[in-house]
Order: C-alpha cells, then sequence, then structure tokens
C-alpha cells in the first residue's frame, strides 16, 4: 500500500473517485467530438463506432495510467476528416472545441448538483460519515477535474484542441509558420508537464483557475436559489 502511494500522484484512498471522473470526463469529451463531427458530415468516427458514451471505446490504458502516475495522460483521440466537412474551417472549430465544452458542462452540473443537495438539506439528511465524506470528495474532484480538463485542453499547443482551433481559425498564410512552430511545441508541452518547477507556472495557475470557476458557479447558483 505504501508502495502504491508512492508512485501514485493521486492518494489511494481517493483513487475510485479519480476513476470514476476521468472516465465520466474523457468519454464525454471525446463522444462530444465524434457527434458533432459525424452530425457535420465526416461519418469517420461513426464508422469506428466512437460516437457513444461506451468508456471502452474511448479509453486508452497507458494514457490513464500516466495520467495517475505522471499527472498527464490521455484518451483514444476522435478520428477527424474535415475534408467531409462544407464548411471545413467553422465545422472545424466547433467539432475541436466541443470537447472542451462538454467538460465545462460537467463542471457547471456537477457544481449544480452539489449546491441542491447542500441548499435543500439532502446532505444534512445522511447520517452515514463516510458516505457523507464520499459525496463531497466526489464532487469536489468531479468539478475541479472537469473545468481543469476545459481550460487545459483550450492551451494552443499540440496535440491539444486549443491548437486544432487555432489551425483552423489563423490566416492561411500562417499554416507554414505553424508547422514549423508545432515540431517545437510539442517538446515545450511534454517540458511543461514533466518539469516540476515549471508546473508552478503553468499547470497550477489552471488549478487555481478551474477551483475559482467551481465558487463562481456555485456562488451564482446559490444566489439564484435565494441564499
Amino acid at each position: 500500500m505504501d508502495f502504491l502511494n508512492q508512485l501514485l500522484r493521486v492518494p489511494i484512498e481517493q483513487l475510485p473517485f479519480y476513476l470514476v471522473t476521468l472516465v465520466i470526463a474523457f468519454t464525454v469529451h471525446e463522444f462530444s467530438h465524434a457527434y458533432f463531427a459525424n452530425k457535420f458530415g465526416d461519418p469517420t468516427a461513426k464508422l469506428l463506432g466512437r460516437v457513444t458514451l461506451n468508456p471502452t471505446v474511448h479509453f486508452d490504458l497507458i494514457g490513464i495510467i500516466l495520467l495517475l502516475i505522471a499527472g498527464f495522460g490521455w484518451a483514444r483521440p476522435v478520428p477527424v476528416n474535415r475534408d467531409n466537412f462544407s464548411k471545413p474551417r467553422l465545422m472545424g472549430v466547433i467539432v475541436s472545441a466541443a470537447g472542451p465544452l462538454s467538460n465545462l458542462l460537467l463542471g457547471v452540473l456537477g457544481t449544480l448538483i452539489y449546491v441542491i443537495l447542500i441548499q435543500f438539506g439532502i446532505l444534512d439528511a445522511i447520517s452515514n460519515d463516510k458516505l457523507l465524506e464520499a459525496i463531497r470528495l466526489f464532487f469536489g474532484l468531479f468539478t475541479l477535474m472537469n473545468f481543469f480538463l476545459f481550460l487545459f485542453n483550450l492551451l494552443p499547443l499540440p496535440p491539444l484542441d486549443g491548437y486544432r482551433i487555432l489551425e483552423d481559425i489563423v490566416p492561411r498564410s500562417m499554416f507554414g509558420t505553424l508547422k514549423k512552430f508545432e515540431q517545437y511545441s510539442m517538446f515545450i508541452f511534454l517540458l511543461i508537464l514533466v518539469i516540476p518547477g515549471l508546473q508552478r507556472y503553468t499547470i497550477s495557475p489552471l488549478y487555481t483557475a478551474a477551483h475559482s470557476m467551481y465558487m463562481h458557479f456555485a456562488k451564482f447558483f446559490l444566489m439564484l436559489m435565494g441564499a
């Protein structure tokens, strides 16, 4: 057990909550890409069985293990052929943005549900301390991770969605510059994730921003409920 605690970045007792959160967050994220790509006329993802909420078709085992051990990982990317879109650049932006926006929606929904549980005294009615702690831990992780994934995936670095959006919105005259930058940006991306000193200025601020998003949405929903 001590070995696992040292190996994983996630406390072993919190591991089930992280895994459930990642299953939901990654599955909905990749499904959103596939759904809109198919909706806009590209059947590539559908033919590969990716327009589904079945998590087994979206998960990459190595990506999940690395996420738990190294702090970064991935799901299986959805293949998209923009040539099948009637408006490749506009629809490409929407398809790329659909993934991060789905995580934003999950974070908002998680916050709303948690606020309802608190505001209407549902949590107060739970006498089992372990169950109460588990509910609080799950919603805390679920909202924070989804808001973080929303922000993280919008970074304009390959292979993130933010870079794909950038590719579709910059003038065609800049494509060559982007391609030259791409080989270096991947290296920069890995450095940001791997070097602890850099994470203080890159990844940590994203977690801070994700927590701030949760607090703002929670206050907003409380205000709507008259609290």
